[in-house]
């Protein structure tokens, strides 16, 4: 009676691991690494608290993200002063400019007003 072999998805069917990509002419050839993808969340966030260091106020809230070339902008709002009653803290936004590593590029603030302000 004959045994079959079921092979195993991912598996070679000759028992032996994959090590190595073997090209069309024989050759082995190293897996090819590229640079892993930052998440959306993960480049605000770093944004968010980069500028909080640089700026010395803790973010409010991130309030866009956007990829432009190579580049993010990340817009947050940060308490600038606060007052009694709080609708009438001082907010600003801010955009960062991150780069394709994940580095801060540059800020700027946008836009300042009390937080009781109707935005158009």
């Amino acid at each position: 009676m004959a045994t079959t072999r079921k092979a195993t998805q991912g598996q070679p069917t000759n028992g032996r691991p994959k090590t190595a990509r073997t090209a069309r002419n024989g050759s082995s050839q190293a897996p090819r690494r590229t640079k892993p993808q930052q998440s959306l969340r993960s480049i605000a966030i770093a944004a968010a608290r980069e500028l909080s260091q640089l700026i010395g106020q803790p973010p409010e809230g991130i309030v866009a993200v956007e990829k432009r070339d190579e580049s993010w902008f990340v817009q947050v709002e940060v308490v600038e002063s606060h007052r009694i009653p709080s609708t009438t803290d001082i907010l600003a936004v801010y955009e960062v400019e991150v780069d394709a590593d994940g580095a801060v590029t540059g800020y700027w603030r946008k836009d300042r007003y009390v937080r009781g302000r109707i935005q158009e």
